[in-house]
């Protein structure tokens, strides 16, 4: 029978990238960012370039958080996305548009 914590066993054993313990705990956007980027490349395994294998794991981490990661520890992790980018030299991803607190008048409708 198949195991129901797949995505743990991902991220605990995934051939793509051996990770430092707790690395996603950690409260520094720039030492999480660090960190992967230590580890995607020192890999031999992995199939993808450096900067997309750490963006993989910490999206992936994310993303299987879900609800459970707190508001707090979500800002940090797309901040340490932000600091993952500026180690690589890479253009910082477009912020979306604000919103503001009312609804747009719709032409027409």
């Amino acid at each position: 029978m198949p195991s129901r914590r797949w995505s743990q066993r991902v991220t605990e054993r995934s051939d793509a990238l051996d990770l430092d313990a707790g690395v996603f705990t950690r409260t520094d956007p720039r030492s999480i960012a660090r960190s992967l980027k230590r580890s995607a490349e020192r890999s031999r395994r992995r199939k993808a370039d450096p900067f997309r294998s750490a963006m993989s794991m910490l999206t992936f981490y994310i993303n299987r958080a879900g609800k459970s990661l707190s508001a707090a520890q979500r800002r940090r992790l797309e901040a340490a996305k932000d600091e993952l980018r500026a180690l690589y030299r890479r253009p910082p991803r477009p912020r979306p548009a604000r919103r503001s607190g009312h609804k747009k008048k719709h032409a027409g409708r």
